[in-house]
């Protein structure tokens, strides 16, 4: 792994990127004070970019995880052409246990997985990398196909929106999810502001989303997490547009931290809440969400700000990293296949079906 200071980007889609045989990705922990670059060549590294929020959001991860399988296959076929494919299962298996509740990253492995075993007899890295390619590419296309579809249910011009924490092209292949269909809308004319929660505590909103959507001079207000109550009080706020990473058979939806709390405060104020993901973040295996592991992050982040305390000595922390929304909140989820309004298993089965 080696790391390298690049100028500043003009365009957030290449948080994500092969590059001579190896896997670079930028650094969303540093953004956006510095803009830096991390190159990977061991899959195992990548499984701790991703635990480590070198990369986050769900289809980045399962993007990141892809090309993480094409490095594992380039070692694993080095040292033994006849046994790699028995070998890289413990490499899958690190790559899987990187992060739990985001589907996207199960996906994506298990995609990889109906690759290997359909390869013939030689080197199998071209057709690995082909197939992590066209997930890459697959996941940008469908961003703008969403962002088109979730763009159309805002009928009013000049809006404000308010998203948390950040689905944009940081969190995605590029261009982005819930950001996606700012960037749409705002190129209609029908989002004027967007208000961004900080999204404690890791403060991708304050980071990341404020970032890209100036990289793209979308008007952009950050208001503490608590404050989005009052937003919606003062008629600031049309639509909530968030993403998510796993989305359960009923519509539930699983989100960041504090999305729950954003879609209580817009139900109580009559503002539309839509989720926006593409159909690998749709988990038809599980009925509802309350089976959606909840990943449990370590206390300092709660705890301390850059490694300094901050909290009394003595006071413990409760940091899930996610909660869930239950489907009777949403209004709209926003697929690349369609969109489904006011989502129960039976619309979630017909949107699956869907060719």
């Amino acid at each position: 792994m080696s790391a390298r200071n690049t100028p500043a980007l003009n365009d957030a889609s290449k948080a994500i990127q092969w590059h001579n045989n190896k896997l670079r990705l930028l650094d969303q922990r540093l953004l956006p004070q510095q803009e830096v670059y991390l190159d990977y060549d061991d899959a195992d590294l990548v499984a701790t970019a991703i635990r480590n929020m070198v990369v986050r959001g769900a289809p980045a991860i399962g993007i990141t995880a892809a090309y993480g399988v094409v490095l594992a296959a380039a070692a694993r076929f080095k040292q033994s052409e006849e046994n790699w494919r028995e070998t890289i299962e413990q490499d899958m298996e690190v790559l899987a246990q990187s992060r739990p509740t985001a589907v996207n990253l199960f996906w994506a492995l298990e995609r990889m997985e109906k690759c290997i075993q359909a390869l013939q007899a030689g080197d199998p890295i071209e057709a690995l990398l082909a197939e992590a390619i066209a997930i890459h590419a697959e996941d940008i296309a469908a961003n703008h196909t969403m962002g088109e579809l979730g763009a159309a249910l805002m009928e009013e011009q000049g809006i404000g929106v308010l998203t948390h924490c950040n689905a944009g092209a940081l969190a995605t292949g590029g261009y982005g999810t819930a950001l996606g269909v700012i960037r749409s809308a705002h190129r209609l004319g029908k989002v004027a502001q967007v208000y961004a929660d900080e999204t404690r505590p890791w403060l991708q909103g304050a980071r990341l989303t404020a970032w890209e959507l100036l990289q793209d001079d979308i008007p952009v207000t950050l208001l503490a997490d608590g404050a989005a109550a009052h937003l919606m009080k003062l008629d600031k706020v049309q639509w909530v547009v968030v993403g998510s990473d796993r989305i359960a058979a009923n519509g539930d939806v699983a989100n960041k931290i504090g999305t729950y709390s954003a879609a209580i405060n817009a139900r109580h104020h009559g503002v539309k809440f839509m989720v926006v993901a593409p159909t690998s973040t749709i988990d038809m295996s599980i009925a509802s969400g309350e089976q959606i592991p909840i990943e449990q992050r370590p206390t300092e982040e709660v705890l301390c700000l850059n490694d300094q305390r901050v909290a009394a000595m003595g006071a413990e922390g409760w940091n899930p990293s996610f909660d869930v929304t239950p489907a009777a909140l949403v209004d709209a989820i926003v697929t690349e296949k369609g969109v489904v309004l006011a989502p129960n298993r039976e619309k979630m089965l017909a949107l699956m079906e869907k060719s």
